[in-house]
Formats: structure tokens, C-alpha cells, sequence
């Protein structure tokens, strides 16, 4: 099974959605290294196929990474993935209940920094802070807890249409210039494939609907999630990164 490239064509199909991904994932990184050093032990939240934790690893070849997802298929790419790699572990949990923490089954105070991009929108904003709090007590003293997603700017209420506006152009236009399968095609693909067919005929079931139907957003301003970081105990926190209507924010725990 060509792993990598299911890999190349996540990213392009993530790309068609974000066009400045790698500057958010690049920023991540660059606080991770930062705050971290170069041998940090580190839990990719709904990491689906371990997108960050391929660049954690191409960045920083001394770390180490759990990658945590509910997804089958997604799961499926990343243990094929890093199979044989000792510096990755592979766990399925469900962030929808506070269970994941048992599933993950590492202690409070083991993690370096806790990593998520593109996904906690897909939870309720009580279960989003709540997440949070449960993230943040696995961080070593001094680790961080990031997360990039959509999460426009409360100071800029009337240009929030607008720009949203210039980023669907954006994308759109990349789409079209790349013949970039869109979310849809993208689960279609998998469908037809005899290794991730089942799997993701499993994922389908667990979400009960099809991957290309509408799901929860939570659109919570990035202030909004600042203020969460600082009530899961984060005494440090704040925006490292934005792209129009998109940001990245950090917490730092004492």
C-alpha cells in the first residue's frame, strides 16, 4: 500500500480548503521548538492521518508523538504510515466525552505540548473548553497547548462576510487549478479503495451520515478560545498566528 501517497493527496485535498496551511503548521511548529526544545513528546489531538506529526518529525527527527483520532480510515493512513517508526503511537479516542483521556492512557504531566489543527470545530463550544482542561493537565510544566482552526477576530465583526468571501475565492481557485478532489471526492476515493473501503464504511457508521454532509461548527472567536486556554490553567496564552479569519492560538501552562 502506497501510504505516502494517500498522504500527498490528504494534503492537497486540506490545501484546497486552507490555502495557507503550512504557514499555520510552520507557526505551530515554531512554538513547539520554542517553548520545547528539540526532543519534545508530543499528542497530536484528532490527529487524523498525523499530518502534524510527519512535519514535527521532518523538523524535529528527536521527538516523539501519540496520534489521537476517532476516524478509522484516517487512523488506517497513519499507522500505515509510521509503521515500524518507534518514535509514534497510534490511539483511537472520541473528544466528544472526557473517556478519550482513558483511552490515550497516559498521565497528567507527560506531554510536552498538546497539538491540534482543523478539528475541534467539530465539537460543541462546552465540550471544546472542556477538552481544553482535559489537554492541558497532560502538560509537563512550561508545555503548550495549540490550536489552529477558524476563529475570526471580534474586533473585525463587519469584514467577517467579506472575508470570508476572499478565502472561499481563494480556495475555490485553487481547487480548480490543481483538479483537487473536494472533501467528498475525497471520502469517494477511499470508498473505492479495498484497504480503506471498510475502515471508512466504520468511520460513516460512527458519525451517522456520510463524510461529505454537513456537521457541528462551533465558530468561536479566537478570543473566545485565548479565554478558555487561560480557565484550563494556562497562565500564559494568546494568538501566534492568523490568516484572515483563521488564527492559531497557545497556552503555556506554569
Amino acid at each position: 500500500m502506497d501510504w505516502e501517497s494517500w498522504q500527498q493527496r490528504w494534503d492537497a485535498q486540506q490545501l484546497g480548503y486552507l490555502p495557507d496551511r503550512e504557514e499555520r503548521l510552520t507557526a505551530m511548529l515554531d512554538a513547539v521548538e520554542a517553548a520545547c526544545g528539540p526532543t519534545p513528546r508530543v499528542l497530536d489531538l484528532a490527529g487524523g492521518t498525523g499530518s502534524i506529526t510527519r512535519r514535527l518529525l521532518a523538523r524535529l527527527p528527536r521527538a516523539t508523538s501519540v496520534v489521537l483520532d476517532v476516524d478509522a480510515a484516517l487512523l488506517t493512513i497513519a499507522r500505515g504510515t509510521f509503521a515500524g517508526d518507534s518514535r509514534v503511537r497510534v490511539r483511537r479516542a472520541d473528544l466528544a466525552t472526557p473517556a478519550w483521556r482513558d483511552a490515550l492512557g497516559e498521565p497528567d504531566g507527560s506531554v510536552d505540548a498538546v497539538l491540534t489543527a482543523t478539528a475541534l470545530h467539530w465539537l460543541s463550544p462546552e465540550r471544546v473548553a472542556s477538552v481544553y482542561v482535559e489537554a492541558a493537565a497532560l502538560l509537563r510544566s512550561g508545555g503548550v497547548l495549540a490550536n489552529a482552526d477558524h476563529m475570526p477576530d471580534p474586533g473585525l465583526g463587519s469584514l467577517a462576510e467579506g472575508l470570508a468571501r476572499v478565502r472561499d475565492g481563494r480556495t475555490a481557485n485553487l481547487r480548480s487549478a490543481t483538479d483537487t478532489p473536494d472533501w467528498t471526492g475525497w471520502w469517494e476515493q477511499l470508498r473505492l479503495d479495498p484497504v480503506l473501503a471498510g475502515p471508512t464504511a466504520e468511520r460513516d457508521e460512527h458519525f451517522g451520515q456520510r463524510a461529505g454532509d454537513s456537521h457541528t461548527e462551533s465558530v468561536l472567536s479566537s478570543d473566545w478560545h485565548v479565554d478558555a486556554l487561560r480557565a484550563a490553567g494556562c497562565t500564559e496564552s494568546g494568538l501566534v498566528w492568523r490568516g484572515l479569519d483563521d488564527a492559531l492560538v497557545l497556552g503555556r501552562v506554569p
